[in-house]
C-alpha cells in the first residue's frame, strides 16, 4: 500500500499561504549567499563553504503582512514584532496534517523566495520517527506538486557530521530532522567541552569548527514541531536560539507559549468540517454498589485554614437511598457522621490532610487506607471493569469490520496500558508468558468470534487459533529481548519506535493479521495510525493522561487498501473505551481544549468578525475590519447576548435559534456571517456517548413508495463538465481589480549595526541598530514578465499582454517587479477561479449512469439518539441523522408541515463532479401544494456554514449543482437557501 495525499484540501493551503505570506515583498531566487568558515577571526578563506537564507524585509513590512494575514483567518493581530525575532505559530488540531502542511510549507517558500535552509526540531524519539517517515512517503507527491525540485532530507546523527557539512554548503534544498536532546548541551567553557553534546564540540573533520558554527551560519528557517514539548525551558530557549535561526515557526494543537499567531484550526472547527473523526465514548461505572466503604479523593484545598478535601462517598439520602456524593472534610470529621450514618464507614477518621507538589493523600486515625487524588477505595474490582473493556472494545472491533471491510478498510485497535506485565511477563527461565490482558483478550476474542453475525469475516479463518494472531505488543525491549518498561526516550525505545512507524503502511494492509495493538503509555505522544477506530485505556487506576493526548493516537482520517482517505463521519468514527463516565471524559476534555488550547467555549471576542467578507459596488471584497467587528461586539452587550466578559447569555442562543438575532441597519447584508459566527462560538464539543448509538433502518413505507421512486429518478443521473469561459470578460475584470487593489512598494536597504562579541566560544552578534533606505536608478535584470505569468496562471501570451497593457499599472512593474508579479498573479487566479465556475457547463453522461436507489438498503446509516438523530415519518429513513442546528431545523420542519410529503437527506455517497472537488448537496423534497401539483426540489442549506473563510469554494460548489441539475432537466428545482419558511412561503398556487 501506498498513502496518496490530496494537494487541494483548501484548510491545508490557508495554513500554508499564512506562512509564505509573510514574506510577501522579498525578491524570489536570490536569497543565497556564501559564508564563510569562522576559524579564529572572520574571513580568513576565500572559498566558498555554504549558503544561507537572507532576509530583505524590514520589520514593519514583516508586521504588515502579520497583521493582513491575521485579518484574513480572524485572529487578534499583533500590534508590535519583538527587535529583530521572528517567532510565529500554526495552530492545527491534531490529525490534520500539520507534518504535511509544513514540509509543503518548506518547498512553498523556496519556490516562492528562494529559501533553502531549514531545521525541524522534534521532542522525541518517536515524533522524530514520524517526520522521517513522513518526507519518505510523501516525496513521490512532492516531486509530483513541484516539479522533480531537488531536496535532500537527513535526521541528525552525530557520527555523520558530514551531514551537517553537506547542509551547510548544498545550494539545494536542506532538510534537518533534530531532537532537541541532541543540541541542548552546550558549554563555553573548554574545559567541559567533553560534556557538551558533539554538535557543540569542535572536531577536526569540520576544519576545528563545530558543528552548530556551520548551521548558524546558514541562518535555517527553524521549525518546531510540539513545541509545548521542546521549548519551554530555559536550556532549551537557548538551545533553539543557538542555532540562529532567521525564523521560527512553531506548529501544534497545544501551544503552551504563545508567539505571533498566523494560522488556527481549532478542535471544534476540525469536528464540525469533518477533517478528523468523530468521537464517541463507551465506558463502564458501578451502579448500586455501596456494600464497601467507598471512597474517591477528588481533590484538597490548601488556600485557606483549615486545609480541606473534597471526598466522594456513598451518603444516604432523606428517603434512604445511598448516592455517590462529594463531600467537604477537614481533619478530625468522621466519614460515619458526612455518610448520614452508613456503618461501612465507622472508623474512619480524618487524620491528616497532605498538600505538597505531587504527593496529595488523606489518611485516618484507625485505618490503614491512605486516599491519593483519583484513586478510589472500596468499589467493585479494576480487573472486573478492564475485563468487561477489553471485550467491549473487540465488539466495537467487529461490529466495524462488518461494515468498513467492504470499503477496503482495515479497521485496528489500540489499547494502552501502564505495565508491560499485564501484557506479557517472564518466567524464572526468561521465557515469554501471556499477562492477564492478554490471556482476558484471546478468552474474549475467541468467545466473540463465534457468533453468526461475524461469520462472513471468518469463513477461512481457524477459530480456535485465530486469537493468537490478531494481537501483539509494542514495547521496548532490553539487550536479551525481554519487554520493559520505558519513559520513551530511550535508545531501546528507538527500535520500538523504529519498528511502529515504518510498519504504518504494512498494518494497514488486509495482508497482515494483526488488528489490536497493546502499547505502553510512553507511546502516546507520536505514534498514531489513520485506520486506528478504538482506544482502550487499560490502566492500573483512572486515567490520569490528558485527554487530548489519548484520542489524538486515533483522530487522522481512515484510508483504504489505494492509500485514499476516506471521508464522513459515518465511516470515520472514533470509540474511546473510558474507564470512567461519558459526561466526566466529555468534561475533563472539554476543560483541556480550554486551557491547552485557548478556545474559549462560550465566549465572544472583539476581533470575531473582523474577517467577514463584504462585497464593494464593483464586485470585489474586503474585510469587516476591527473597528466593525468591535462595534458589532458593542452590539452583542447592548443586546445582553453577551456579558461584559464575553460570556454568551441565554438572549444570544434564542436568537440563533430563531435565525433572529438583532443587528443595525449597516451589518444586515452580512448577518447571515454573524449568525454563523456566533452559533460556532455558542457550540461545545460534539462527543458522542457510544449507548447512544443507533443503528437506523429504512422506512420501507417511504422507501417503497411510488413518489419517492418518482423522485429519485429524477435525481439519480449523473453529469459530465466542460468548461468555456469569455476571455474578454476575464481581461476586463482582472483589468479593473488591478487597477483597485495593486499597490507596489518599492525596494529598499535595511541598514543593521551589531557589535560583535569573538570568543572561544564563537562570534556571537547583538544589533544596535536597523532602519530602511530608499533605492533610486537600480540598475537591475526585468524579468520576463510575461513568462512568468504564463507558467504561473497557463493563459495565453495575447491574453496577458491584454490585461497588462489595459490595466494601465505597468509602471508599478518598474516600481518593483517581482511584487508587481506576485499581486498580478493572485488577481489574475482568483478571477479565473470565478469565471471557470461561471462558464461550467454539465452534461448528462446517459440513462446507464445513475446512483442506483438499492443504495440505500446496502449502505449502513448510524446516529446518536440525544445527540443528532430526530424520528421521522415522511424520510427514507426511520431517523435522521443531522449534522448543524440548522440541518434539524429544517428536518423538523419538513416533518411539520403538511406541503412536504415526502423527503430524504442525500446521503455521502450522492456526489456531484465540479473543478474544485465533490459537491454533496443536502435535501431532496416532494412538496405537493393544493393538494394536486407535485414539485421537486434539491436544497442546499447552507445557514449554518461554520468556517467562513471555505465560503467562496462551497459558493462555487453549489453554482455547480445548480447546474447540474439544470442540465438533468426533469422538473427537477434546485434551490440555496437559509430558511424552511423562505422556502416555503415561494410554493404559492397560481
Amino acid at each position: 500500500m501506498k498513502l496518496q495525499f490530496d494537494k487541494n484540501l483548501e484548510y491545508q493551503h490557508q495554513a500554508i499561504a499564512s506562512i509564505v505570506d509573510l514574506f510577501r515583498g522579498q525578491t524570489p531566487m536570490r536569497t543565497n549567499f556564501t559564508v564563510a568558515p569562522y576559524n579564529g577571526q572572520i574571513g580568513l578563506y576565500d572559498s566558498t563553504n555554504g549558503i544561507g537564507n537572507r532576509l530583505e524585509l524590514d520589520e514593519d513590512e514583516i508586521l504588515e503582512n502579520l497583521q493582513a494575514i491575521q485579518l484574513r483567518n480572524g485572529l487578534a493581530q499583533t500590534k508590535s514584532l519583538k527587535a529583530g525575532v521572528y517567532d510565529f505559530d500554526v495552530d492545527m488540531e491534531t490529525g490534520t496534517g500539520k507534518t504535511y502542511v509544513y514540509l509543503r510549507t518548506i518547498l512553498e517558500l523556496h519556490k516562492n523566495y528562494g529559501f533553502s535552509k531549514f531545521i525541524i526540531v522534534v521532542p522525541s524519539i518517536a515524533i522524530k520517527e514520524g517526520v522521517y517517515k513522513s518526507l519518505q512517503i510523501t516525496k513521490d507527491h512532492f516531486n509530483d506538486l513541484f516539479d522533480n525540485t531537488i531536496y535532500n532530507y537527513f535526521v541528525y546523527d552525530s557520527g555523520k557530521l558530514e551531514q551537517v557539512r553537506s547542509f551547510a554548503v548544498s545550494d539545494n534544498i536542506e532538510i534537518m530532522v533534530i531532537n532537541i536532546d541532541a543540541f541542548r548541551r552546550s558549554f563555553t567553557d573548554p574545559t567541559k567541552e567533553t560534556k557538551a553534546n558533539i554538535i557543540h564540540r569542535p572536531n577536526d573533520r569540520l576544519n576545528g569548527m563545530k558543528p552548530i558554527e556551520l548551521i548558524q551560519e546558514t541562518r535555517p528557517f527553524v521549525i518546531i514541531d510540539e513545541p509545548q514539548s521542546v521549548d519551554t525551558t530555559p536550556k532549551s530557549k537557548e538551545a533553539i536560539k543557538s542555532l540562529n535561526p532567521l525564523c521560527t515557526l512553531r506548529y501544534s494543537a497545544t501551544h503552551v507559549e504563545k508567539h505571533n499567531l498566523v494560522y488556527k484550526l481549532d478542535a471544534v472547527d476540525s469536528y464540525n468540517l469533518e477533517l478528523v473523526k468523530q468521537i464517541e465514548v463507551a465506558g463502564f461505572e458501578t451502579k448500586d454498589y455501596h456494600n464497601n466503604a467507598y471512597m474517591k479523593l477528588l481533590s484538597i484545598n490548601n488556600k485557606k485554614s483549615p486545609i480541606t478535601a473534597r471526598i466522594e462517598l456513598d451518603v444516604k439520602d432523606k428517603k434512604g437511598v445511598v448516592k455517590r456524593t462529594p463531600v467537604v472534610v477537614r481533619q478530625g470529621d468522621d466519614l460515619y457522621d458526612k455518610s448520614k450514618g452508613r456503618d461501612v464507614y465507622e472508623g474512619y477518621i480524618v487524620n491528616e490532610i497532605y498538600c505538597e507538589p505531587e504527593n496529595e493523600y488523606v489518611d485516618f486515625t484507625s485505618k490503614a487506607d491512605i486516599l491519593r487524588i483519583g484513586k478510589p477505595i472500596g468499589d467493585v474490582d479494576d480487573l472486573a471493569i478492564k475485563e468487561q473493556q477489553i471485550r467491549k472494545t473487540i465488539e466495537e472491533h467487529l461490529n466495524k469490520e462488518l461494515v468498513l471491510n467492504k470499503h477496503g478498510i482495515k479497521v485496528l485497535s489500540l489499547f494502552f496500558i501502564d505495565r508491560v506485565a499485564n501484557y506479557r511477563y517472564y518466567d524464572e527461565d526468561g521465557n515469554p508468558q501471556k499477562g492477564i490482558y492478554a490471556e482476558l483478550f484471546e478468552k474474549h476474542y475467541a468467545d466473540l468470534i463465534k457468533k453468526p453475525k461475524y461469520n462472513t469475516l471468518f469463513k477461512d479463518i481457524d477459530l480456535d487459533t485465530a486469537a493468537e494472531d490478531v494481537h501483539n505488543g509494542y514495547f521496548s525491549a532490553d539487550r536479551k529481548g525481554i519487554l520493559k518498561d520505558t519513559s520513551g526516550s530511550t535508545l531501546d525505545d528507538e527500535d520500538a519506535y523504529n519498528l511502529i512507524m515504518k510498519d504504518k503502511e504494512r498494518l494497514l494492509s488486509f495482508d497482515t493479521k494483526l488488528r489490536f495493538i497493546f502499547s505502553h503509555s510512553a507511546l502516546r505522544e507520536g505514534w498514531d495510525n489513520p485506520n486506528v477506530f478504538q482506544i482502550c485505556t487499560l490502566n492500573e487506576t483512572k486515567s490520569e493522561v490528558k485527554k487530548r493526548q489519548e484520542i489524538g493516537r486515533g483522530l487522522r482520517l481512515a484510508v483504504n487498501q489505494e492509500g485514499e482517505r476516506q471521508h464522513g463521519f459515518s465511516i470515520n468514527t472514533l470509540t474511546v473505551m473510558a474507564n470512567e463516565s461519558y459526561e466526566d471524559f466529555a468534561e475533563a476534555l472539554q476543560k483541556e481544549y480550554e486551557t491547552e488550547t485557548g478556545i474559549k467555549f462560550g465566549i465572544v471576542e472583539s476581533h470575531l468578525f473582523a474577517n467577514i467578507p463584504v462585497k464593494q459596488d464593483d464586485g470585489s471584497e474586503k474585510y469587516l475590519g476591527q473597528k466593525a467587528s468591535e462595534a458589532i461586539y458593542k452590539q452583542f452587550l447592548d443586546n445582553g447576548y453577551i456579558d461584559e466578559a464575553g460570556k454568551v447569555q441565554d438572549e444570544l442562543k434564542i436568537a440563533i435559534k430563531n435565525n433572529d438575532i438583532k443587528i443595525s441597519k449597516e451589518f444586515e447584508p452580512v448577518k447571515a456571517e454573524i449568525t454563523a459566527l456566533a452559533r460556532k462560538v455558542c457550540s461545545t464539543l460534539n462527543i458522542k456517548n457510544n449507548s447512544d448509538k443507533k443503528s437506523i433502518k429504512l422506512n420501507k413505507q417511504v422507501y417503497l413508495d411510488p413518489e419517492f421512486k418518482d423522485l429519485w429518478d429524477r435525481i439519480k443521473y449523473k453529469t459530465t463538465y466542460s468548461v468555456d469561459f469569455d476571455s474578454e470578460k476575464l481581461i476586463d475584470e482582472c483589468c479593473k481589480e488591478m487597477q483597485n487593489s495593486l499597490s507596489v512598494s518599492s525596494a529598499k536597504l535595511i541598514y543593521t549595526k551589531a557589535g560583535l562579541d569573538i570568543s572561544a566560544g564563537g562570534v556571537v552578534a547583538e544589533e544596535s541598530d536597523r532602519y530602511a533606505v530608499g533605492l533610486d536608478n537600480l540598475q537591475e535584470n526585468i524579468p520576463d514578465i510575461i513568462a512568468y505569468l504564463q507558467n504561473e496562471t497557463n493563459l495565453t501570451r495575447k491574453t496577458i499582454v491584454e490585461i497588462l497593457l489595459r490595466s494601465k499599472t505597468i509602471n508599478l512593474f518598474k516600481k518593483n517587479p517581482q511584487r508587481y508579479m506576485e499581486q498580478a498573479v493572485q488577481i489574475i487566479s482568483a478571477k479565473m477561479r470565478l469565471m471557470i465556475v461561471d462558464g461550467i457547463k454539465y452534461t448528462k453522461l446517459g440513462d446507464e449512469e445513475y446512483y442506483a436507489q438499492e443504495l440505500f438498503e446496502s449502505e449502513e446509516l448510524t446516529g446518536y439518539l440525544s445527540k443528532n438523530m430526530i424520528e421521522s415519518k415522511k424520510s427514507v429513513y426511520e431517523y435522521v441523522v443531522y449534522d448543524s442546528a440548522n440541518e434539524e431545523s429544517f428536518a423538523t420542519s419538513f416533518e411539520n408541515n403538511n406541503s412536504v410529503k415526502l423527503y430524504a437527506k442525500l446521503p455521502g455517497w450522492f456526489k456531484i463532479a465540479t473543478p474544485i472537488g465533490t459537491y454533496n448537496p443536502d435535501w431532496a423534497v416532494l412538496i405537493e401544494v393544493d393538494g394536486k401539483d407535485k414539485l421537486y426540489f434539491v436544497l442546499e442549506t447552507k445557514g449554518d456554514t461554520m468556517f467562513d473563510t471555505l465560503r467562496p469554494t462551497e459558493e462555487a460548489k453549489i453554482k455547480c449543482g445548480r447546474k447540474h441539475f439544470e442540465a438533468l432537466g426533469n422538473e427537477v428545482a434546485f434551490e440555496d437557501i437559509d430558511k424552511f419558511e423562505e422556502f416555503i412561503e415561494e410554493q404559492v398556487v397560481v
